[in-house]
């Protein structure tokens, strides 16, 4: 018989002088261990069945989409091949080392991707810059405001081939807007070739100095079609904000420009981190918008634009490949330093 406690309960005898109680207070097993029902076992399997069934087409999908051209590029850098021999690339091609060593003794490939980090750099913040403007500039309620923000979606949500176009005519030195208003208007002595013109001089306070025309023209096109997205991410955080911020700002006597830099834009700062590191990688990869203003010509090749012309211009698979690989492994390291940084920042101000 089991000695009774205090409830009226008793407390199983002790066999070979092992405290099941205790096992149970802390956790322990001891002699006894839960064994799986079958029934627990088959449900296991038939949820596991029905996890890998329903990622399957996600999984052929990137399979096929994504992996196997990766894997299809890195084997074509490697090999000396020509558009018109094609057919005959294989797994089992003549490897080499020449596609890389061209790429990298190649005076071309530098400048491009000079060109690539200026247009990407200044694109990126310029877009984010706008966008930001934009977002503050229509924070505050006003009549016709949901007209105003709707309006600074067209850039973005146009198709790019529509807004070349209309760039191509509003900057041609012939029949364009622009240089009417600044023959007519503002005094210029000549008409000026936007799109085709690499250095251009101009005076300023006295000052003679040249600018790349043609890349800014560029830069300010991508800037001018991409702000829209961020300033969609930056009204949606600016409308999480809370208020009493804000008010207790204007309480202490803090100006609206002090408002905006020790209330607002801490707020910001991790969008804009995040909007940063996809403007920037989308800016990096661009081509369609350099390719159907001025075609990589006037200084304005990046290294996108080189790729598609070693391509089909010269038919060379191989270099056009070697140029992709490297132009992506150098995004994947300038991102990865960047959010390396940022993490490392966030974890010092946490």
């Amino acid at each position: 018989m089991s000695a009774p406690v205090a409830g009226g309960s008793t407390k199983p005898p002790a066999q070979d002088g092992h405290d099941f109680a205790g096992d149970v207070a802390t956790g322990r097993r001891g002699r006894f261990r839960a064994r799986r029902s079958p029934a627990t076992g088959r449900l296991r399997r038939s949820e596991n069945r029905a996890g890998l069934l329903l990622v399957s087409p996600t999984f052929i999908l990137v399979l096929f989409v994504v992996v196997l051209p990766i894997l299809w590029t890195i084997m074509l850098s490697f090999q000396k091949l020509r558009l018109i021999s094609i057919r005959y690339a294989g797994v089992f091609g003549d490897y080499t080392l020449d596609n890389f060593t061209s790429v990298f003794s190649d005076p071309g490939f530098w400048g491009s991707l000079g060109t690539t980090l200026v247009y990407s750099i200044a694109g990126t913040t310029l877009s984010i810059g706008i966008g930001l403007a934009a977002a503050v500039a229509t924070r505050r309620a006003f009549r016709g405001r949901t007209f105003v923000r709707g309006a600074m979606l067209l850039p973005y949500v146009a198709p790019v081939v529509a807004v070349a176009f209309a760039w191509r005519t509003m900057l041609n030195p012939q029949i364009g807007v622009l240089n009417w208003w600044g023959t007519h208007v503002l005094g210029w002595d000549k008409r000026v070739s936007f799109r085709g013109e690499r250095s251009h001089e101009i005076s300023l306070f006295g000052l003679n100095f040249s600018v790349p025309l043609a890349l800014l023209t560029v830069i300010a096109f991508e800037a001018w079609r991409s702000f829209p997205f961020a300033f969609l991410f930056l009204t949606a955080r600016l409308q999480a904000v809370p208020g009493y911020l804000e008010e207790a700002a204007m309480c202490d006597g803090a100006t609206l420009t002090q408002r905006f830099r020790h209330v607002l834009l801490p707020q910001l700062l991790p969008t804009i981190a995040v909007l940063s590191a996809l403007r920037f990688i989308w800016t990096f990869n661009s081509f369609d918008e350099i390719y159907l203003l001025t075609g990589g010509g006037a200084g304005t090749q990046v290294v996108a634009v080189r790729v598609f012309d070693f391509l089909t211009a010269r038919g060379d698979i191989g270099a056009a490949s070697a140029q992709a690989l490297v132009l992506a492994a150098i995004l994947a390291l300038l991102v990865g330093t960047y959010l390396r940084r940022l993490r490392t920042r966030e974890e010092g101000a946490s």
